[in-house]
């Protein structure tokens, strides 16, 4: 087996801002793995806030023995190979279990969504995320997404209901909200919770701090829409954590470290009763593909990432009213 890897700049086509941050790129790792002349392509989307960088990245990927990955993969003790490496750096790991997977794939002549037990026909409606802006830039965001069924909603500032009732001018189509953290107070987050309800809005991602156990369990007791735990929900530890204190919880392949972990914390999801949601960070096609992969599984998928961006390296795969479309090639199905 050979890895290697390159720094790329993901650039967003606008500035991002969330409760807590803003940016206008993501620093980005394309991987690759080879194995007897076949290349199996992964992505590391190293978001700031979640404390990876290029220096992090290289310095882990230094230390990986390509080695260790023996055909046929045992991903369970791949997965306990990377976290013997070191802690943390969930993204750089993602990005070699992507890698993995559609070299898996492409080894076997099958698609990874066949692998992982995945019915395409299954594949729910994706959502477009409109990040905290001014009234006149989340306009033209809105005009961008018109092809959109569902839109993202960044909330958790003291400008929350001004921008609900401004994408309201706009358009009605249902609506994913995603605080980050950014409410503080249960009783008058609950108020808000039931607005939002009536301004047609699903569910409602992360809505206090992840560390107020009891303040995100007594508004999710509370609440009469579902409340999904992200930032709490990194890893397959943290889905039994989350059960009693949310109704479900979003897997990102970036935080779970890859799609091994990603299948393992759907699954386990699925036995306690969560909902389940498939998310991304700006990505790539690739990391894209792969999270699509596993989306028919999901109750709600917000893939969106390749959309938001302006140089994605490979080609955008197909998109059909709000669904991305699987297709029957070996692995991931990504195309340069």
């Amino acid at each position: 087996m050979k890895l290697t890897y390159q720094q790329f700049e993901l650039t967003l086509k606008h500035t991002f801002t969330i409760a807590k941050f803003s940016r206008t790129s993501t620093p980005v790792m394309l991987l690759q793995v080879e194995h007897e002349g076949i290349i199996g392509y992964g992505e590391a989307s190293m978001v700031p806030y979640m404390g990876e960088s290029y220096e992090t990245a290289n310095t882990f990927l230094s230390k990986v023995d390509a080695g260790q990955f023996s055909y046929p993969f045992d991903f369970e003790a791949i997965v306990g190979y990377l976290d013997s490496i070191a802690p943390g750096n969930p993204a750089v790991k993602a990005g070699i279990d992507i890698a993995l997977h559609d070299l898996d794939g492409k080894l076997q002549g099958k698609p990874c969504w066949e692998l992982l037990g995945t019915n395409p026909a299954k594949m729910p409606i994706t959502s477009f995320t409109i990040g905290i802006d001014t009234r006149e830039v989340i306009i033209q965001k809105l005009k961008e997404a018109a092809d959109f069924k569902i839109i993202k909603v960044k909330l958790g500032r003291d400008t929350d209901k001004e921008i609900i009732q401004t994408i309201r001018s706009v358009t009605n189509v249902p609506l994913f909200v995603d605080a980050n953290q950014g409410w503080t107070d249960r009783k008058q987050s609950l108020d808000v919770v039931y607005w939002l309800k009536e301004q047609g809005v699903v569910l409602i991602e992360q809505p206090m701090l992840k560390t107020d156990v009891d303040g995100n369990a007594w508004l999710t007791e509370h609440s009469p829409l579902p409340l999904i735990g992200d930032e709490a929900v990194q890893r397959l530890a943290d889905v039994e954590k989350a059960n009693g204190v949310y109704h479900g919880i979003n897997i990102k392949l970036m935080k779970s470290a890859g799609m091994y972990e990603a299948k393992q914390m759907l699954d386990k999801a699925r036995e306690l009763g969560l909902k389940v949601m498939i998310g991304c960070m700006t990505e790539t096609s690739c990391a894209t593909l792969a999270a699509a992969s596993l989306a028919p599984q999901c109750d709600w998928a917000d893939l969106d990432g390749p959309f938001l961006t302006s140089n994605n390296p490979y080609q955008l795969p197909e998109f059909t009213d709000g669904k991305w479309v699987l297709n029957n090639a070996p692995g991931l199905g990504i195309a340069g």
